[in-house]
């Protein structure tokens, strides 16, 4: 009884949660390398010099690498040191800030310290996924949840950089300001986010060029335009989404995104029309996992990898609840779990292949969730103590 006690109080301590995330990310670096599987490392290192010798940015490189950047100039910055360290050294270094930003981030949640570790342990093997794939997702995932809490402490400034830092190396960061509502110094917020936007956009000009790095944001927005019509087809690994779904389950690739991109973000925006609820941290923290979920299940580039943000919000979620759980929220949280987060790692290949992959199925718990938690927000009333009962204070 006294190792069950002495085991289940180390697995609740957060020291003992990132010597385990590191080793996870040591372990998948040298096995990526190992095997000489690391593209898209190789596709970020090589951004770096690209812009320094001012070679195109989103044209295909095979003799480097087997896809296509779709990562913008600024990024050439934030991959540089890594750029410039031998391969094996550059991965493992990259994988391992990228575990350290999410627990960092995760840890400056304004929730509880048990709820922290139960959001570390449901993601631990979505991050894994991400980290064999060396994808900076985990960093985005971080930088989203970050912007809430900046938000919340009120420091807009640091807020904004955050929000923009993200946007100028995937867009889609910039739903950081779904919280702007969340802010006491909304102008403060806004000045400061136009301010970094100039600095970000002018500082890659120090390792190359204004005329190169001008250009390179007009092929960015290019490059990203016909990415979305790529992704809409039914043998690619990206396009785990609620389009993707339908797409695949027709056999209809021709079919628009904006048909459900539409219909998604008036859906998203609806809990904002209850002006009441603001200030309700649990209506803020719900928020926050829909806006992770969201900018997932809604994007046609999303593939296994980009699941750990939309898993994120899916732990976080699940964690606001107060025990008894609701039967309802059980059976959705385990239902993710295997066909989400578990689905790479314990489904036969064959049945990956033929679910997972071919479906889009990766999506659906997510979906669902997404959909469970709106409804949440839009008849969420903390001023009934039966209702208020349900999250955790």
């Amino acid at each position: 009884m006294e190792i069950k006690v002495k085991l289940f109080s180390t697995l609740q301590k957060p020291k003992f949660i990132l010597t385990l995330w590191i080793l996870l990310a040591v372990f998948a670096g040298i096995k990526q390398y190992s095997k000489g599987s690391y593209n898209n490392y190789l596709l970020f290192k090589y951004v770096y010099h690209h812009v320094v010798n001012e070679e195109h940015l989103f044209k295909k490189y095979p003799e480097i690498y087997y896809d296509n950047n779709h990562y913008g100039p600024f990024f050439s910055l934030v991959i540089a040191p890594f750029a410039l360290l031998p391969n094996a050294i550059g991965i493992i270094l990259w994988v391992i800030i990228n575990a350290l930003f999410l627990f960092y981030a995760i840890r400056s949640l304004p929730i509880k310290q048990e709820q922290k570790v139960l959001v570390y342990w449901l993601i631990t093997n979505e991050l894994f996924t991400a980290f064999v794939n060396l994808q900076s997702n985990p960093m985005m995932a971080a930088i989203i949840i970050l912007s809430y809490c900046l938000i919340k402490e009120e420091k807009d400034m640091w807020a904004a950089f955050l929000i923009m830092f993200g946007a100028f190396i995937k867009l889609y960061t910039i739903v950081g300001l779904a919280f702007f509502f969340f802010s006491k110094h909304k102008i403060k917020l806004m000045l400061f986010c136009l301010v970094w936007s100039f600095i970000l956009f002018v500082l890659p000009m120090d390792i190359s060029t204004p005329e190169f790095i001008f250009q390179s944001y007009i092929d960015w927005f290019n490059a990203l335009s016909l990415k979305d019509a790529k992704n809409a087809n039914l043998v690619t690994y990206q396009d785990f989404s609620v389009m993707g779904i339908y797409r695949r389950v027709t056999g209809n690739p021709t079919v628009s995104s904006l048909y459900f991109l539409i219909p998604g973000i008036l859906l998203f925006f609806v809990p904002y029309l209850r002006i009441s609820q603001y200030k309700d941290e649990i209506f803020q923290q719900l928020l926050l996992c829909s806006v992770l979920i969201f900018v997932v299940i809604f994007s046609s580039s999303s593939e296994g990898s980009t699941y750990i943000i939309a898993f994120s919000g899916v732990a976080l979620w699940f964690a606001l609840y107060n025990r008894p759980y609701p039967k309802a929220v059980i059976a959705l949280m385990i239902f993710a779990f295997v066909f989400t987060s578990l689905s790479p790692t314990i489904f036969p290949s064959l049945l990956y292949k033929e679910l997972i992959l071919k479906y889009s199925f990766k999506a659906f718990p997510c979906v669902l969730i997404w959909g469970y938690l709106i409804y949440e927000m839009i008849t969420i009333d903390r001023s009934n103590q039966t209702r208020s009962s349900v999250w955790r204070k």
